[in-house]
């Protein structure tokens, strides 16, 4: 489909640049003009439907960069999944694609599943049998017997069932690797939240076969050795790294040195309900937490936005929540936009695609009431979204 959206302002790159009265152009899925609504317009044509929105914004729809389709968000996500048939848990998987989607989240990376049916929705989805975001799947996590997520069917042992995992992984049409490096706190009985999961050789093992195929790896680690293998393998992203230790924090300036200058991008997946974490944590040690991310930006670590959508507290239309956490810990509105759109997709490597308006990428649009770069809160005004040239809501009829 050909149209035009314009808005009062538009945001078409990096550092908050605002063009007044601006448009896009989209036509197949692709953009094909952005900028000034009068040049687009003409570029377009007559008879191309036109959606205006005066007061609005127009942004590049957003990147949430750490979720889980396959939980529910609800106060024991591990029973819930593991009762479900996966007729059942498709089904699921497939409504909380649609609120991500609903909210402005035109991309989403999903951080491990069962049975590959993330990979199933993502290619549904693509194809428009299904509402959702693009999805970056990283099918069945990889971890160790009776390890983080066991329950997803990724348990392995030793370097030769470490590589077969990845092989299967990739042969099921995976986007990335997700490797449990560290315990976690959802699994029940298994190793705690500090704890080291892999040895470094295992993980460089990990890291050269996914690379070998092409795939890059997240690694989830909330333990400082199990960070620290991650960095020596060379991992592309960290999950929560949270410099936990045996009897507290760990933190290495050495490694966050290293993370830095080896371009690899830090996801704390910081949940929509990060207040009510840091109630429960106890809020002078979430402060020392939250505060030690700013600390790390300061460094040169690349921050990336991501909810963990799915574990409990966790939900799926809560991902400006989650943005307004990097406020909280120092970020202005315009620098929180570009993680959430250019820096998001640099990350992850599908900056030639996405995250800016310009032509030629992807037709991934969001509309809001008001101004984000004054007040993020306006970006929960959801006017309209287009995924991938598709409309997949609308609150104002074309003008």
């Amino acid at each position: 489909m050909r149209a035009v959206v314009s808005a009062g302002r538009t945001l078409t790159g990096p550092g908050g640049r605002v063009t007044v009265d601006g448009a896009v152009l989209y036509d197949g899925g692709r953009i094909v003009a952005a900028g000034p609504r009068t040049e687009v317009e003409a570029q377009a044509g007559p008879d191309v439907p036109r959606s205006a929105f005066p007061d609005g914004t127009l942004l590049p729809g957003l990147i949430d960069s750490h979720v889980h389709l396959a939980l529910d968000a609800g106060p024991d996500p591990v029973a819930c999944l593991q009762a479900a048939s996966d007729a059942e848990l498709y089904a699921g998987m497939a409504e909380r694609a649609g609120r991500l989607l609903a909210t402005g989240v035109t991309t989403a990376r999903d951080l491990g599943d069962r049975g590959g049916l993330a990979v199933r929705l993502r290619d549904e989805i693509a194809a428009g049998h299904v509402p959702g975001p693009r999805l970056l799947s990283a099918g069945t996590p990889v971890t160790v017997p009776g390890g983080h997520c066991w329950f997803m069917g990724g348990e392995v042992e030793g370097v030769d069932a470490i590589r077969a995992a990845i092989r299967r992984n990739a042969a099921a049409g995976v986007d990335l690797i997700k490797v449990m490096a560290t315990g976690g706190g959802i699994t029940k009985g298994g190793p705690p939240s500090w704890q080291a999961q892999f040895t470094p050789v295992e993980l460089a093992s990990i890291v050269a076969e996914a690379r070998r195929l092409g795939l890059p790896v997240a690694a989830h680690a909330h333990g400082t050795e199990g960070i620290a293998a991650a960095v020596a393998a060379g991992v592309d992203t960290i999950e929560h790294c949270t410099w936990m230790g045996r009897t507290g924090f760990d933190v290495r300036e050495d490694l966050v040195d290293a993370i830095a200058a080896r371009g690899i991008a830090v996801c704390p997946a910081a949940s929509p309900d990060w207040r009510g974490f840091a109630e429960r944590f106890g809020r002078e040690r979430a402060e020392e937490m939250f505060g030690r991310l700013r600390w790390m930006a300061e460094r040169g670590v690349r921050l990336l936005p991501g909810t963990d959508a799915g574990v409990p507290h966790a939900v799926f239309d809560g991902f400006v929540s989650s943005l307004e956490f990097f406020g909280h810990i120092g970020l202005d509105p315009a620098e929180i936009l570009d993680l959430a759109t250019t820096g998001a997709a640099r990350a992850l490597g599908i900056d030639g695609d996405t995250g800016r308006l310009a032509p030629g990428l992807r037709a991934d649009l969001l509309v809001v009431d008001g101004d984000p770069l004054t007040d993020l809160a306006a970006l929960r005004a959801v006017r309209m979204v287009v995924a991938g040239g598709r409309t997949a809501a609308r609150s104002a009829g074309p003008s």
